[in-house]
Order: C-alpha cells, then sequence, then structure tokens
C-alpha cells in the first residue's frame, strides 16, 4: 500500500477519535471537517491512474482518467462546506442560550 494512502487512513482514525473525544462543539465541528478532507484524499488517492491523460484529448495509447470520482468530490466539498458553516451558526446559537460550548454543561442544562 502506498504511503499517502496509509496517512490518509491516519488521518481519518485521528479525525473520528478527535470527534469522540471533543468535549467542545467547535473542536467537535473541525474534526468533523478533518475526516471529511481525509475521506476525500483517500477516494481521490484510490481512483488515481498513473500516467493518465485528461479525457479532453483522447489518444488510443494513452490511459484516461475518469474524471466523475473529481466531479463528486467538487460536489462533496461544496455540500461539506455548507454543512460547517450551518453547524458553526448553530454553535453561535447553542453558545448564546446556553452560554457554553461545553458538550456536558450542554447535556446537563434543561434549556
Amino acid at each position: 500500500m502506498e504511503f499517502r494512502i496509509i496517512l490518509t487512513f491516519i488521518t481519518v482514525i485521528l479525525g473520528i477519535y478527535g470527534l469522540g473525544t471533543s468535549k467542545n462543539i467547535i473542536k467537535s465541528i473541525l474534526c468533523l471537517q478533518i475526516t471529511q478532507s481525509a475521506v476525500i484524499l483517500l477516494f481521490l488517492a484510490f481512483a488515481q491512474v498513473d500516467n493518465g491523460v485528461p479525457p479532453i484529448f483522447p489518444n488510443e495509447t494513452s490511459l484516461m482518467v475518469d474524471p466523475l470520482p473529481q466531479a463528486l468530490m467538487i460536489t462533496t466539498i461544496i455540500i461539506g462546506s455548507s454543512i460547517t458553516a450551518l453547524a458553526l451558526m448553530l454553535s453561535i446559537k447553542l453558545y448564546h442560550h446556553f452560554g457554553t460550548l461545553n458538550w456536558n454543561e450542554i447535556m446537563d442544562k434543561e434549556g
């Protein structure tokens, strides 16, 4: 297995670990974003074709790169940034309502 794929797996695991152990809402959102970015890198690493050419200039003797994974990952990046913006906005609302961004303190308060 290539080094970059192993490094990407480690980044996914670290993001999930941070998501599970974080007590702050902002840190949880950032860990979720790190995990999403690592999964995107992993998907693109699996879809990579060595010595591939763009499908715009097809050649009979060369391998063409499939543009579908790249298009899907661009869509994933856009959706992920929208979800991150929404989560950050909700964290601001939670802070104004509860006065804290700690998960445990918010769960202990009644509202």
